[in-house]
């Protein structure tokens, strides 16, 4: 199996990672030189306001939006009567109806360290956990908590227990928890042990920040995009990493060197005229995931809408009639839509709720592979999720972690002719209201003169379509009425100013 990584840095203001698996794109990740990320940074922030009401503290981090943090990401060494000394085991974290109240464990003005756990959104500020975790190779520290833990993604279980083994031969810190991370699968004692030092090394520096810095301040900053892809996507099966950028280059290998020196060799410096992402097909592919409907090998589609409350998945059959059997073509059709769903939300970068809408299907052996197939789909996203089980109308409902905006809420602006809604009102809807609000004007004795601007295309309608109505308005209550039409105006805006008998500007 080829898997490549293409790396994309030779604009500036944009750095793009591309995954592409059997030249197919499996994975996508952008970040912008002017949006910057805080996912993974550490501070030490300040409790400005505490909300009682939905149990959750906003937390001055000396960023440009405040905090976020909830009671249930409060670790107990905050509660009342807690000590510095206080350890969670990873894994049991204490139930939120056992928790205290959250005004009873934090004041106004109190620091505390935090870890940004999700990006803002819009007007929101970013997501906020004391639970804090610090990502090596292969390993992840978890300071203040204790024991250890295998990601559940490493599923064959002889090499659990060698990297059980292992991490039991190593002498890790005290006062931590750790997991060995997916790519930690075929780890050496040696690779553990490294990341052991480094993590440790890495902890005092920020213990000593810490003690000495005052709120609100960054302590530990999360690496660059293509340094961060490197550490949580390199594995044994990448056969190639090719980047556009020289200068990157290096910095690739002076890391590998230290994590995986093994894949040094496999590191490309792209130096052809044709622009990297052309060259392997990945600008169509990203124009493809753009796209409100996607469509499927079989002749279906999937229309993917985003909305502020969830995220909506319908799968349509289309042209696909491979089987004259109806029951047989929605499940054909529904299978290989589930695997295509969860590639869309990798590559989109969607989450929070989540509603797949697959085809109907009588035969409930059929509903269940294919919820079958989409947890398999699903089973290799970095990102956590939670699946319910399909209804019986074919109805799929999940969550996913929403680690930063999404691709369309990064790369895209709300329209603005119809402020995102993707309707504007006709020009006939438009002149109607237009003349309602006329009558209105007309009736107040003060108002002798009016003067409307419109857009030109609304504008052109009324003086047109709404002329005989201007006309008779203006006949039967003795007043002006003035419309401009301007190319400055757009969709559905306009300004209605009156005037009285002496020429001076009033109120409607």
């Amino acid at each position: 199996m080829a898997r490549e990584m293409l790396i994309n840095v030779a604009e500036r203001e944009e750095c793009r990672v591309a995954v592409v698996e059997n030249s197919k794109l499996e994975e996508l990740y952008i970040e912008r030189a002017s949006a910057g990320t805080h996912v993974g940074n550490i501070y030490k922030g300040r409790v400005v306001n505490i909300e009682s009401g939905i149990q959750a503290v906003f937390l001055d981090l000396g960023i440009e939006k405040n905090g976020f943090l909830h009671i249930s990401d409060l670790h107990p060494r905050y509660f009342p009567g807690g000590k510095n000394s206080v350890l969670e085991v990873i894994g049991r974290r204490q139930a939120l109806k056992d928790r205290p109240p959250i005004q009873s464990c934090l004041r106004r003005g109190q620091e505390l360290v935090v870890q940004v756990t999700k990006e803002g959104l819009k007007t929101k500020g970013p997501t906020l956990s004391t639970y804090l975790a610090l990502a090596g190779k292969h390993l992840v520290m978890m300071p203040w908590m204790k024991n250890y833990g295998i990601s559940h993604k490493i599923e064959d279980e002889e090499e659990r227990k060698r990297l059980a083994q292992l991490f039991d031969e190593c002498k890790a810190p005290k006062g931590h928890g750790f997991i060995i991370r997916t790519a930690g699968e075929g780890a050496s004692k040696r690779d553990i042990q490294a990341d052991l030092k480094y993590l440790d090394r890495l902890w005092r520096a920020m213990e000593k920040r810490m003690d000495t810095d005052k709120a609100p301040t960054e302590i530990y900053l999360e690496s660059d995009l293509v340094i961060r892809a490197l550490r949580d996507l390199i594995g044994n099966e990448i056969t190639k990493i090719v980047c556009d950028s020289e200068a990157m280059v290096r910095k690739i290998k002076d890391f590998l060197g230290i994590a995986t020196p093994r894949l040094k060799p496999k590191v490309v410096f792209y130096e052809e005229k044709i622009p990297v992402f052309h060259k392997y097909q990945i600008e169509e592919e990203i124009a493809k995931i753009q796209a409100r409907e996607v469509e499927l090998k079989s002749g279906g589609s999937i229309v993917i809408e985003q909305t502020e409350a969830l995220v909506a998945i319908d799968v349509n059959s289309g042209r696909f009639r491979r089987q004259k059997n109806a029951e047989q073509t929605a499940f054909e059709n529904n299978m290989e839509a589930a695997a295509e769903i969860a590639r869309q939300l990798r590559l989109r970068d969607l989450g929070g709720l989540i509603v797949c809408d697959f085809i109907d299907m009588r035969n409930a052996k059929h509903r269940k592979e294919v919820e079958r197939a989409f947890r398999d789909a699903i089973r290799g996203d970095r990102a956590r999720s939670k699946i319910l089980h399909i209804s019986h109308f074919g109805v799929i409902e999940m969550t996913r972690q929403r680690m930063r905006p999404s691709l369309q809420f990064s790369t895209y602006l709300a329209c603005p002719h119809c402020a995102g809604m993707g309707f504007v009102k006709s020009h006939e809807s438009l002149a109607l209201e237009i003349i309602r609000l006329l009558n209105l004007a007309v009736s107040r004795d003060h108002i002798r003169r009016i003067e409307l601007t419109v857009s030109q295309e609304v504008g052109d309608y009324l003086q047109n379509e709404k002329r005989t109505a201007l006309a008779q308005i203006e006949q039967t209550t003795d007043r002006r009425i003035i419309i401009h039409a301007s190319p400055d105006v757009r969709g559905e805006q306009r300004t209605l100013v009156c005037y009285n008998d002496r020429g001076s500007e009033v109120k409607l």
